[in-house]
């Protein structure tokens, strides 16, 4: 028997991998291994086949490629075993607004760099943002990750690092944080506008994010701020709120693939509620405003939706759900996320502070919702085609 990996590359049609197995199979060839990518029309087919020595299969295979108009090589094959078997397998998703050569070399340099092949390119987007999917065999991922976080800062890319497993490929549920997440404004800024104390506020909440103030406390202060705000005028701030662009897409196809969302917010009811509704999410859960006489009071009634609040709150839906916390993605940009990110199977910092990006299992820092698609292998094409 005789071993040979074939290569074609030519302009691609119709019925070019069909008549190169009907060559094989003409042989009484088998198929070892087999891979097919067209890049602009451009077709390159890489096949492994064995076949008995006495076979012609050379020969027919170049007649074949003659009269289809395609170049062919051949090379032996020693053995029919993957290299890469038994190594550890990653996946390696890079995003950008551009990504150019020297970007990419860079990532596949600090790929090489931990003794890690990349043994498979796939295209997930040209626009708004363009991305790839890396199959990486061996390496570790925590070094790899820590490498091409550095990779992403230098070049304004962004790049996540997660093992090629079932759990990855099978996210049944994303948590996302509300404020500056899936929604564009800070509504107890827009609230504090609104009362006329914008200032304090904003700066009470600078602290908070940053992890400089605890959230609990800071909160309490700013709601003290914004008593005596009618429902009327609560009403008006919500009309003001502004989703994130990708946002409705990103809760489209999601739901259509039949995953489970949520938001899980340190804001408001009367706001998350109604986002919730616009969108069509699943679940819902944030801080309740006292209203005595259609009028804030400056209180919250029950616990504060802080930090590690967030977290119980999102292994409670998951719960609720049946579904494992490794197949959860939570979303968020806070101080107060970091629990919630972490109880997660994937944790996602979008356009986050740096103490939250730092901490995450990734970041995402380009403004569109819906590129976070591409950290679940979903490509642009497939999204529009939904």
């Amino acid at each position: 028997m005789t071993t040979i990996l074939v290569t074609i590359t030519g302009d691609d049609r119709p019925g070019i991998t069909a008549g190169l197995l009907e060559v094989l199979a003409g042989a009484g060839a088998e198929i070892l291994d087999m891979e097919q990518v067209v890049i602009r029309g451009h077709l390159t087919l890489g096949v492994i086949t064995r076949f008995p020595d006495d076979q012609p299969v050379i020969k027919n295979l170049l007649f074949f490629g003659y009269q289809a108009g395609i170049h062919l090589q051949f090379e032996p094959v020693e053995g029919d075993e993957d290299t890469s078997a038994g190594q550890p397998r990653h996946v390696v998703t890079v995003i950008g607004r551009d990504l150019s050569a020297t970007g990419m070399q860079a990532v596949a340099g600090a790929i090489a760099g931990h003794g890690a092949n990349i043994d498979r390119i796939v295209r997930l987007s040209t626009y708004p943002v363009r991305s790839f999917e890396l199959e990486v065999s061996g390496g570790s991922q925590a070094d790899m990750r820590r490498s091409l976080l550095e990779v992403g800062r230098s070049h304004a890319i962004d790049i996540s690092v997660q093992r090629l497993s079932l759990e990855r490929r099978a996210k049944r549920l994303v948590v996302l944080d509300m404020d500056s997440t899936l929604i564009q404004d800070e509504v107890i800024d827009l609230l504090a506008e609104e009362a006329g104390v914008a200032d304090a506020v904003a700066a009470l909440t600078a602290r908070a994010m940053a992890g400089e103030l605890d959230f609990g406390e800071a909160l309490e202060q700013r709601v003290a701020l914004i008593a005596g705000l009618t429902e009327e005028r609560l009403h008006a701030v919500r009309d003001r709120i502004r989703l994130t662009p990708g946002a409705r897409t990103f809760v489209r196809t999601l739901s259509r693939l039949g995953f489970k969302t949520a938001v899980v917010s340190g804001g408001f009811t009367i706001f998350t509620d109604w986002v919730a509704s616009r969108l069509g999410l699943d679940h819902a859960h944030s801080n309740v405003l006292e209203l005595v006489d259609g009028k804030l009071t400056g209180r919250i009634v029950g616990p504060v939706v802080d930090s590690a609040r967030k977290a119980e709150l999102l292994r409670e839906i998951a719960d609720a759900e049946h579904i494992p916390y490794e197949q959860v993605v939570a979303v968020g940009d806070g101080a107060n996320d970091l629990e919630m990110l972490d109880a997660a199977g994937l944790g996602i910092a979008f356009n986050a502070k740096q103490v939250v990006q730092d901490a995450a299992d990734t970041s995402l820092n380009v403004p569109y919702l819906d590129a976070i698609l591409f950290f679940l292998g979903i490509r642009r094409a497939e999204v529009e085609q939904a």
